[in-house]
This record gives structure tokens, sequence and C-alpha cells, in this order.
């Protein structure tokens, strides 16, 4: 739990970094001077970088766009190109990071296209099974052994999987004993791959949306200016989500 809490503090650090970089942003974009204007940039894009990379796998996983056609570098580049063009639109230090990640969203929507909602999958999900859950899990860990990572990141110490905890799912007070006793029964990675196996079989705006607010620490307003949702829709989106992951881990008792 210390290391979740670290890891939030040090997401709220870095957003905080990003807002100092802005008015230097814009400065080098009035001086014309668009190699200080890329390092300064290049900065602030490794939480950006970590967020297509996540996106593009879990395309890729779901067969909607073939492994290697699209790479994060090259989405990096577009965004490059979006921001020096658009910096203009950030009007003040306290939203460029939010609007870093509406841009990147806008670019990656272009490729992927979010209709990808998997109706059948999510409207039975109560209906399966203990050992259709069991098989589901293994075959895909088999398949892609839960952390596929496309290849120039393989190598690349600015990507880390995901990690997800306990925490990111149970929220109520009266949930205490049963995160307890999952702690007791399943390690960290079994407990992260679980979670990561089910947003696999979610839909795209449902799994980006709970990675924005446990990975990233937006807020529930901020990811609506990402989306182009209203908030309730994502708070709706984001307690489907949890309960659809809960569903899984109460079989598992």
């Amino acid at each position: 739990m210390k290391t979740n809490i670290n890891y939030q503090i040090s997401q709220k650090e870095f957003h905080l970094f990003v807002s100092k970089i802005f008015f230097n942003l814009v400065q080098s974009k009035k001086d014309e001077d668009r190699n200080s204007f890329n390092e300064l940039l290049l900065s602030i894009l490794p939480e950006v970088k970590k967020y297509i990379v996540n996106r593009l796998k879990r395309a890729i996983k779901k067969e909607k766009i073939s492994e290697g056609k699209y790479k994060a570098e090259g989405i990096i580049d577009q965004l490059f190109i979006e921001v020096y063009e658009k910096i203009e639109e950030v009007k003040q230090e306290g939203d460029l990071y939010l609007w870093l990640f509406k841009k990147t969203d806008e670019l990656l929507n272009d490729i992927l296209v979010d209709e990808e909602f998997d109706q059948l999958f999510f409207e039975n999900i109560d209906n399966y099974s203990k050992p259709q859950w069991d098989e589901m899990e293994e075959r895909y860990s088999i398949d892609g052994g839960g952390d596929l990572v496309l290849e120039e990141d393989l190598e690349d110490i600015s990507y880390n999987k995901s990690n997800y905890k306990l925490a990111d799912v149970f929220i109520e007070e009266n949930e205490k004993d049963l995160i307890d006793k999952l702690d007791h029964e399943l390690s960290e990675r079994k407990i992260s791959n679980s979670i990561d196996m089910i947003l696999h079989h979610l839909p795209q705006l449902m799994q980006s949306i709970f990675e924005l607010y446990t990975n990233h620490q937006f807020e529930f307003e901020e990811i609506a200016e990402i989306k182009s949702i209203s908030t309730q829709e994502v708070g709706q989106l984001l307690e489907d989500t949890r309960r659809s992951i809960k569903l899984n881990f109460n079989r598992k008792l």
C-alpha cells in the first residue's frame, strides 16, 4: 500500500512539473526555437508514451491492429507537430498536462476508432462460471503472458508495465476484509495480471479511463475533458469497470 501511495504522490508531483514547463514552451515557440521546444516537450512525455504503448498493446491483443503496424514513436512524432502548432490552445499552465493527453487521445482514436464495445461479453459477464473465468485467464496468460510489450519498448527504461492493485478496484470501507483475504491468497503480480486480463476484455474506452484514473492520477473532470464525455459518464464507466474486475476476484474465493 505504501508503494502505491508513493506512486500517487510522484504522479501529482509530475503534474506540477509539467505545469512549470508551460511558459518555457510558449517562449520557445515565440522565439521560433524549435530545438529548445522539442527538448522541453521531450522531458514531459514519458507518461504520455506509457499511455500510448498501453493502448497500442491492448489493440494488438484484441486484434484491432496488427503488431508492428503502428509504433509509439510515430505517434509521439505526430504529437510533437500537433503541440508545436497548437500550444496556444492552452490558456494556463495547469491545463497543459491534461491537454497533452487529450491531443494524444485524438491521435490514437484516429487510428483505433473506439467502436469496439464488446456488448456480448459485457452483458453476459455476470453469467461466466468459475471454470470459464479460469480458462479465460489461463489462455490470456499463455497468449500474451499478460505483459505484451511493443518491440521498440523492450529496452526503453521509460516504459513500465501496468502494476494494478486491489486498492484501484476495491474502494469501499466495507471491502477491507475482502482486500485482506485476496492479499493473503494472491501475489501482487497475480493481482495485477488478473486486473489486466479483465481490462483486456473490456472496451477501449473503459480501459483507458481506468488507466487515466489509476495510473496517471487524473480527476473525473479531467478525464471527461480528455475523452470529451460527461463526468457522469466517466464515473459510471469507472464503476462498471470495477464491477467487472470484482466479479473475477469474487470467483477466486
